[in-house]
């Protein structure tokens, strides 16, 4: 898997999502920008779809859950947060709140456990009642 790639087709995906997020569904553009994430969430899938459900089947079992995976887009969050860029001007992401697929795991009884894909650098990270509490994979460059 090219993860330079990888980091940049789904950076693309979340500035999409920001650019949703920013304009009501009466905008003008709106279905135009809609379409053009949609088209690059299949885009993603196909890319990255097998490579990403494997990594996604260990953490299931990692984590004792016997959840469905489901395809890659489907763990994007609904809001992401832009964070300063660093040094380099390389602009990274946070999720806030109860975002990405609840799991289900009697390790964590009675909590709130999500699984979230965040980019730059590209991650599933777990949340617990909204909280990013732990990266269960980063993409290695």
């Amino acid at each position: 898997m090219d993860y330079n790639k990888l980091e940049e087709d789904l950076a693309a995906i979340v500035e999409k999502r920001i650019a949703l997020s920013k304009i009501s569904y009466d905008h003008a553009s709106y279905d135009d920008i809609e379409e053009e994430m949609h088209d690059l969430e299949d885009d993603f899938n196909d890319e990255y779809g097998d490579e990403l459900e494997a990594i996604l089947e260990k953490i299931y079992a990692q984590l004792k859950s016997d959840n469905e995976v489901l395809l890659p887009s489907a763990y994007l969050a609904n809001e992401y947060h832009t964070m300063m860029p660093d040094a380099s001007g390389k602009v990274t992401y946070e999720v806030i709140g109860k975002e990405g697929v609840p799991v289900e795991s009697e390790q964590f009884d009675k909590m709130d456990v999500r699984l979230v894909l965040v980019p730059n650098p590209a991650r599933f990270v777990l949340q617990i009642n909204g909280k990013s509490m732990k990266d269960l994979w980063v993409a290695k460059k």
